[in-house]
């Protein structure tokens, strides 16, 4: 079973904050935002720990503690306090009410999984792999008897990606180091002789340290038969000669699943702007989904009070970009964000299709939006 957290503080950022710090572990996240919806959250569920705001209406941590100590069936659980007084008075006070442990507001995700990982024993969420982004330093191995493709290769990613390319001339010096240190992808030319290529595919295919790696062939783009053939063979994919380097980088990107939607995300005079990209696609609007409620409530725990979507470059939407600025707008209106949108005649003309969206109002440029914003 997860660990059941309860966080109770009237602040919606301190509770996106505190969901967010635990997103990699087996846990269920509870919220309240005051401590009369806690104690029924804490009666209905019995967490395994609870975050409690010592300054909240209606009824505050001290009063909530009072109650929660008080039943019976809630007492035996444990209470890290919330509080932005520092002072050693308040501390000593708040150790008197009985709870386990406290946090000063504002608190960095490190500490307060540091604080709950001494009261439960938290576990790494189980089938979860650690997301991996397109500036992440990927090992490209290059597979190729011809210098002049590894340097194209190597050049070109050089210009805009941290990623590392060793290139190998022949198949049995990539397979040893393959061995010693699997790539995260690899690029083997289909045209090396006596088939070594695919021999090469083959056997990294069957070792247990390399099977998983993705591997392209690469192949002259009049090569049909050994595209043929790798394709059979089941490569990962084939990258043509002469060499697209953004072709390449797509194909490796989709294939490692990496995620670029930090790229869409950016802090600029006070503002949080969210870059809508042209080529929109079910991935991304996934990554940026997946990113919308820890990037923003970073941006105000940060300071921050404006949001702009910036939707100039996206020449018709579609329904899951649209739902994704719902969202956007919805969680800024909670946080008490400024909002603005930008974007060209066509989409503001296709926004007036869908009924949530025929209120919003668009300006010609972030410019535009900071200054009617500030």
């Amino acid at each position: 079973m997860p660990i059941q957290i309860l966080t109770i503080d009237d602040s919606k950022t301190i509770r996106l904050i505190v969901a967010r710090a635990f997103r990699l572990f087996d846990c269920e996240m509870l919220e309240a935002s005051n401590g009369v919806e806690g104690l029924a959250v804490a009666s209905r569920h019995q967490p395994d720990v609870i975050i409690l705001d010592l300054t909240m209406p209606i009824m505050d941590g001290t009063e909530m503690l009072s109650a929660l100590k008080s039943d019976p069936e809630l007492k035996h659980i444990p209470v890290v306090m919330l509080t932005a007084e520092a002072g050693r008075e308040n501390v000593l006070r708040i150790a008197k009410l009985g709870v386990r442990d406290y946090l000063i507001k504002p608190f960095k995700e490190e500490l307060v999984i540091e604080r709950i990982g001494r009261i439960v024993d938290l576990q790494p969420r189980s089938g979860r792999t650690q997301v991996r982004r397109m500036d992440d330093p990927l090992q490209v191995l290059v597979v190729d008897d011809k210098p002049a493709i590894v340097e194209r290769i190597k050049t070109g990613l050089s210009e805009d990606t941290p990623w590392i390319v060793q290139g190998q001339g022949h198949p049995s010096e990539a397979l040893t180091l393959c061995m010693k240190n699997p790539p995260d992808v690899a690029l083997i030319s289909l045209s090396l002789p006596d088939g070594l290529g695919f021999a090469l595919f083959k056997t990294l295919r069957s070792e247990p340290r390399t099977k998983a790696v993705p591997v392209f062939g690469l192949s002259v783009k009049t090569a049909v038969e050994e595209q043929t053939r790798a394709q059979k063979d089941g490569f990962t994919g084939v990258i043509t000669k002469p060499i697209d380097i953004k072709d390449l980088k797509s194909k490796v990107a989709r294939a490692l699943n990496l995620d670029s939607s930090y790229e869409c995300f950016q802090k600029k005079n006070g503002a949080l702007i969210i870059k809508f990209p042209e080529n929109w696609s079910t991935s991304i609007s996934n990554q940026i989904s997946n990113q919308l409620n820890p990037k923003i409530s970073e941006a105000v725990d940060e300071g921050l009070d404006r949001l702009i979507l910036d939707l100039s470059d996206v020449e018709k939407p579609e329904m899951s970009l649209i739902q994704l600025g719902i969202d956007a707008i919805k969680l800024s209106e909670q946080l008490s964000l400024k909002h603005g949108l930008v974007g060209n005649e066509s989409i503001r003309s296709e926004c007036k299709n869908f009924e949530e969206t025929q209120s919003w109002e668009f300006y010609g440029s972030v410019d535009e939006v900071e200054s009617e914003l500030a």
